[in-house]
């Protein structure tokens, strides 16, 4: 399909429909909006974006503090003509001051969509199940679709060296640390795109079984190869793509200590990178802490991505809202 036919079929598949996992997309639609963040992120740098949001609103709903998330989400709607309204957690309080199925039905007559932040993830679902309007996951507990889209237009333009239609079949993805939200969503986009990914973790500590049996059956039909380890070094051989994250998400600080424990000697350092091939990239989501999970050489050195990948939230999600929208 002709690549603007490719974006004119997305906009029509994808207008009104909710991202809440990563398996709400399908193959074409995660390689459009992909191929749609590239172009508008072009189009961007060239002083030529097009207010296709014009009149529309986005409510941010978050229960949890960012700074990636909400700006970015801030930035894509302005920069498309739209505007946003953040509603933080004390303006909102759901589940509490007001139910979240009425929390969504009073919004759907205000505003054209959602974006949430929640501890929960039967908060993004419930949102999603009362109002009329489309609701992005915007990270919850158990996925964070809109960092994998972002990780995929990095590694496109990085590895592959295109997001008009990049090949991603040869590329081996290393992720070492947490089986948490961030790894669920790569695991069902690597399956998606047909990339493979090792997920290197300590026993006991993900991935989500749920979207792991996803990415297992995505993978068979698309060509990826997916696989969980306990073996960082295992994981890190050979890779083109090496990337962690945070040891301790929001919510789990009273399980710090004992995290602490179980991942000692999982840190990405020089030493570990020097499995990988040696034009590897290595991207972390942010925040960082240098000297836990990422060695400071790693993550501030000539091999990281890390501020391309968070550029790439702000690209990534003008593409998906340029749709939903």
């Amino acid at each position: 399909m002709h690549t603007s036919d490719a974006i004119q079929s997305a906009r029509s598949l994808l207008k009104g429909r909710s991202l809440l996992k990563m398996s709400d997309l399908s193959a074409g639609e995660l390689r459009t909006v992909l191929l749609q963040g590239g172009r508008l992120k072009r189009a961007s740098a060239e002083g030529k974006l097009t207010p296709i949001l014009e009149g529309r609103t986005l409510a941010l709903i978050f229960e949890k503090p960012s700074l990636r998330t909400r700006v970015t989400f801030e930035v894509a709607m302005t920069r498309l003509g739209g505007r946003s309204i953040y509603l933080a957690p004390a303006d909102i309080q759901l589940g509490k001051r007001e139910s979240v199925e009425d929390v969504s039905r009073s919004l759907s007559r205000w505003v054209d969509g959602i974006a949430a932040r929640t501890f929960a993830h039967d908060t993004v679902v419930r949102l999603a199940d009362s109002g009329s309007i489309p609701v992005v996951n915007a990270l919850s507990d158990l996925e964070h679709p809109c960092q994998a889209l972002a990780d995929l237009l990095t590694i496109a333009e990085h590895r592959c060296k295109t997001t008009e239609d990049p090949d991603f079949s040869a590329v081996r993805l290393a992720f070492v640390g947490d089986g948490n939200n961030v790894a669920n969503s790569l695991l069902v986009a690597s399956a998606t795109v047909g990339m493979s990914m090792t997920l290197a973790r300590p026993e006991g500590y993900g991935p989500d079984e749920g979207a792991l049996r996803e990415a297992l059956t995505l993978a068979e039909g698309t060509g990826g190869r997916i696989q969980v380890t306990d073996d960082p070094r295992e994981a890190v051989r050979d890779a083109d793509v090496v990337y962690t994250d945070v040891w301790t998400s929001m919510g789990q600080e009273e399980e710090r200590e004992t995290r602490l424990q179980a991942f000692r000697g999982w840190c990405v350092t020089p030493e570990l990178m020097q499995l990988a091939k040696p034009d590897a990239i290595v991207m972390h989501c942010l925040p960082a802490h240098r000297g836990e999970e990422i060695a400071a050489e790693v993550i501030d050195g000539p091999q990281s991505v890390v501020f391309d990948q968070a550029e790439n939230r702000l690209h990534a999600q003008m593409g998906l809202l340029s749709f939903l929208l």
